[in-house]
């Protein structure tokens, strides 16, 4: 018995899920193991006990997941009308409503996200669900006029553009695939999605529950294994239409060489650095918790976390002390314990990276205010490091410029706007940003001239389909949201008709 299993208690389903000796593929609707047979295994962050062991895919194993969705593709789910796609989308928020306690168990013990934060995830989950839904019989063309002689009549028609490659980070895999698999089942595409080594389990589960639920065989294919594998193969498959991948702004490179070869249209995002800035005549009762939260949220494993904390020097002695007394009130701890409001970091190698970090601050010369050490006792052998606040951070210091990925805070003082713009703006991201100010217009000026694809004014980390994100400069392309996801999974046909 794990000691997982000693102290908290899991679904039946859950159980039976991660009991199996070997989590394999699934392609064309069934669990088939790697050609290879060869297999990894994956810890549980909260303890770095062995979790699962799962497939080792490769190039083999993604050829024959692709010819897998090629044919349903070409096969009877091409002749579904919106209205059924519509209800499928409608069925599977159902069945998810139902099965979520199992899943965001597989998803915490895998990648070690507190239960209590992936619980409050849900209703993000479900207006996703429902926003696919509304796409499915929102897709339409346009009658247009012509200066052609004669009775000629123009059109344009919006069709699916076939095999979608999906290649999920480790962070949010149980939500983030769904900005994949929604806009493929609204759209008539198939897919054939690349989990993570880190954190596969759970997009394996949901793609099994969602075979249960209706959807065909072949719509949805899952190959786990090796990003230089698996994740390579994926991407520069001749007969792969499409590319939609999150992670690293370095990974993003590579897809974009592999993507050459057949010119695949590419939706990335890709890292981030973003900048927080708080102004003098900010709210602190509810800046201080949601600048915080903006970085230690998901241990700081968000590409849109915003660490530069630029906090304008009137008030960055009141700011700091307030944060520092929040810091109080944050309890890390095992991704199932319902009272953590933090979990692990994903992997031994992150927890060395994120610590690496913490040194480079200090030697630096910016002052380690809070943290800044590997959680021991009963926490020892899990990946946890303290969250961490430095202060006295300039932008010129590592720790403001390179995305860490981690639960380390850099408080940078400012003195005016255009110099909280400025360092804004200092770096070679562009994912998110915000400001808190109760002066509107101080918050407009901001908003205008952060050059970044995400702004939120007096909060942090609100995303709606309905609204949609995007990055710019090194933080990828390719919208998030509204009709123009959508276009990602579609192409534009121009019609003329001789009448």
């Amino acid at each position: 018995m794990t000691v997982v299993e000693q102290n908290f208690a899991l679904s039946e389903q859950a159980q039976e899920f991660l009991s199996r000796d070997v989590h394999h593929l699934f392609i064309d609707g069934q669990r088939v193991p790697a050609a290879s047979g060869k297999t990894l295994t994956t810890t549980t962050p909260s303890t770095g006990e062995i979790l699962a062991r799962f497939a080792a895919g490769g190039e083999a194993d993604v050829d024959r997941a692709v010819l897998a969705a090629r044919k349903a593709f070409k096969g009877p789910w091409s002749t579904w009308t919106p209205y059924e796609r519509q209800g499928l989308l409608t069925r599977i928020a159902q069945v998810l409503d139902e099965r979520f306690e199992e899943l965001i168990q597989i998803e915490a013990l895998d990648m070690g996200a507190p239960i209590s934060r992936l619980r409050n995830s849900k209703p993000a989950l479900m207006k996703m669900l429902a926003f696919f839904a509304g796409q499915a019989t929102n897709i339409s063309g346009e009658t247009l006029m012509n200066g052609i002689p004669g009775n000629v009549a123009t059109m344009t028609l919006k069709a699916p553009v076939g095999v979608v490659g999906g290649i999920i980070p480790w962070n949010g895999p149980l939500g983030g695939q769904f900005w994949i698999i929604g806009a493929v089942l609204a759209s008539g595409c198939t897919t054939v999605l690349k989990p993570a080594s880190e954190a596969s389990l759970s997009v394996l589960r949901v793609a099994e529950i969602l075979h249960e639920a209706g959807v065909p065989a072949g719509v949805i294919n899952v190959v786990t294994g090796p990003g230089r594998d698996a994740g390579n193969a994926l991407a520069a498959h001749p007969d792969v239409d499409r590319i939609a991948f999150t992670g690293s702004t370095e990974t993003g490179r590579r897809i974009i060489e592999a993507s050459t070869t057949n010119i695949k249209k590419l939706q990335l995002e890709l890292g981030g650095k973003s900048a927080d800035i708080i102004c003098a005549d900010a709210d602190l009762d509810k800046a201080v918790p949601g600048a915080a939260m903006g970085v230690f949220a998901n241990s700081g494993q968000i590409c849109f976390a915003g660490t530069r904390v630029l906090v304008q020097r009137s008030i960055v002695d009141e700011f700091t002390t307030r944060l520092l007394d929040f810091m109080k009130t944050q309890r890390v701890g095992h991704s199932l314990d319902d009272d953590a409001t933090m979990g692990p970091v994903i992997s031994q190698r992150q927890l060395d990276t994120v610590l690496s970090y913490i040194d480079i601050g200090k030697n630096e010369g910016a002052e380690l205010l809070h943290g800044g050490q590997r959680l021991g006792d009963e926490l020892g052998n899990g990946y946890y490091v303290q969250p961490t606040v430095f202060g006295g951070v300039t932008n010129q210091m590592r720790i403001a410029r390179e995305e860490i990925f981690g639960p380390v805070l850099s408080i940078l003082p400012f003195d005016d706007i255009d110099e909280a713009i400025a360092i804004a703006n200092d770096s070679d991201f562009g994912l998110g940003g915000a400001v808190w100010s109760q002066s509107l217009s101080t918050a407009l000026r901001v908003v205008h001239g952060v050059h970044t694809g995400t702004m939120w004014v007096n909060c942090y980390g609100y995303i709606d389909p309905l609204v949609g994100f995007s990055g710019t400069k090194m933080s990828g392309y390719g919208y998030k949201g509204t009709t123009a996801h959508m276009d990602n999974y579609l192409y534009t046909k121009s019609v003329y008709m001789q009448l």
